[in-house]
């Protein structure tokens, strides 16, 4: 079946970074889109990046342009998203989703993913 398996959160201060990565299986990697979104305790989900099949095409949120990018290995089934410049705003649980069809777009729709992994918690302290 469809699995995806973030790691890489965690605490940090302030400016500090952390690269979080998602391992798929179950599924062609190469052949599909996926996507980061992040859930702060009170808010709504909300979309962060996200990477075409080849990886040829980026979407980031304005929020996170300039800080964060995303990336993907199709030979290790692997999409990663390096955050630098962290604030506390960023403070959030961190899902990658495989998007349901191969086509690019609207990638920031949440409602375009199929399969969700269970998330990882990153905490930016001032």
């Amino acid at each position: 079946q469809v699995q995806l398996v973030e790691s890489g959160g965690g605490s940090v201060q302030a400016g500090g970074s952390l690269r979080l990565s998602c391992v798929a299986s179950g599924f062609t990697f190469s052949a599909a889109a996926l996507g980061w979104f992040r859930q702060a305790p009170g808010k709504e989900r909300e979309f962060v990046a996200a990477i075409s099949y080849s990886g040829g095409m980026v979407r980031r949120a304005d929020s996170v342009k300039g800080r964060f990018t995303i990336s993907r290995d199709n030979a290790k089934n692997t999409v990663s998203l390096q955050m630098n410049a962290l604030e506390p705003e960023d403070t959030a649980v961190y899902y990658c989703a495989r998007k349901a069809d191969r086509e690019f777009i609207k990638p920031e729709e949440s409602d375009r993913y199929d399969y969700w992994g269970q998330g990882t918690q990153v905490t930016v302290s001032s």
